[in-house]
């Protein structure tokens, strides 16, 4: 495997920084943006090796606190959802995120920054200042909503998960985006949100073990989603409301700020629906 990769986008603004499964865009404002794009990518050099001198451990239910900096991240983000099926993999794209981004804060005055590692994203937004974001749906790359958080909000981190994502879904949904108060927390929260938007036992959904997939995956012989055939709206309603069960429990604990599930053209948003905007959602 060749080193990390690191170069401005042709933008000439944004920052991408590419290791292995690895990919994060970047960017920063303020009086201290050159100091936190060389810390950025200072910090992202040692990533990889990190997760991997670990990996046993991360793929593993969670339990043992790990050492490394990011996978101790990773198992308090997962630690909530102990009792369900997860590893603190499913918390490793935010939390990733969020060790560059505090590289970049700790390096230079900023007045607003993220990391985007493949659409889970780390802010940080000084008095003031806002982020904005587009939340897409599926493969089409249709946008259903956006959403827009402002400093005052609590959250500062999103993250979406779904079967079209990168990592295995055990559900049917085509996209969860969370929004949380920390990225790793929004990464999380997704994954298991996605997993629960289901429909168990419908022979619709085609289904077969991780392992046959990727043999070291942390799910294991787990069934994960491989193909979907079209359904009904009543069945589409069914799975939607099993990921709302969900989310809504997430949100009572205080684990997220926000939810929006999407599964064949129909969406549900949970939480503050002031920081999501949606055409025509059904909000909870």
């Amino acid at each position: 495997m060749s080193g990390p990769q690191i170069a401005f986008l042709p933008d000439g603004r944004r920052l991408h920084l590419q290791h292995g499964p690895i990919d994060l865009i970047i960017d920063a404002e303020g009086p201290g943006r050159a100091a936190a794009l060389r810390a950025a990518a200072t910090r992202f050099e040692t990533v990889l090796e990190e997760l991997v001198a670990e990996l046993s451990l991360l793929r593993a239910p969670v339990g043992p606190r790990p050492g490394g900096e990011i996978a101790r991240v990773m198992q308090a983000a997962t630690h909530p959802f102990a009792a369900e099926v997860i590893t603190p993999m499913a918390a490793v794209a935010g939390a990733v995120a969020e060790a560059v981004l505090a590289a970049m804060t700790g390096a230079g005055a900023l007045t607003r920054a993220y990391v985007n590692n493949g659409g889970d994203i780390a802010l940080h937004l000084a008095p003031g200042q806002s982020f904005a974001a587009a939340i897409v749906s599926d493969r089409s790359g249709a946008v259903p909503a956006r959403a827009r958080i402002p400093a005052a909000s609590p959250v500062r981190g999103i993250a979406t998960s779904g079967r079209h994502g990168r990592s295995h879904s055990l559900g049917i949904a085509d996209s969860v985006t969370v929004l949380a108060a920390t990225a790793a927390a929004a990464d999380a929260a997704a994954t298991m949100i996605a997993n629960a938007v289901d429909l168990p036992g419908n022979p619709k959904v085609r289904r077969c073990p991780a392992r046959a997939l990727a043999p070291d995956s942390d799910l294991g012989d787990r069934l994960v989603t491989t193909g979907l055939d079209p359904l009904t709206p009543a069945e589409v309603a069914r799975a939607l409301a099993r990921g709302r069960g969900f989310a809504a429990y997430c949100l009572e604990r205080g684990l997220i700020h926000a939810a929006l599930l999407h599964l064949a053209g129909q969406s549900l948003t949970l939480g503050a629906a002031d920081l999501i905007s949606s055409k025509d959602p059904c909000h909870a």
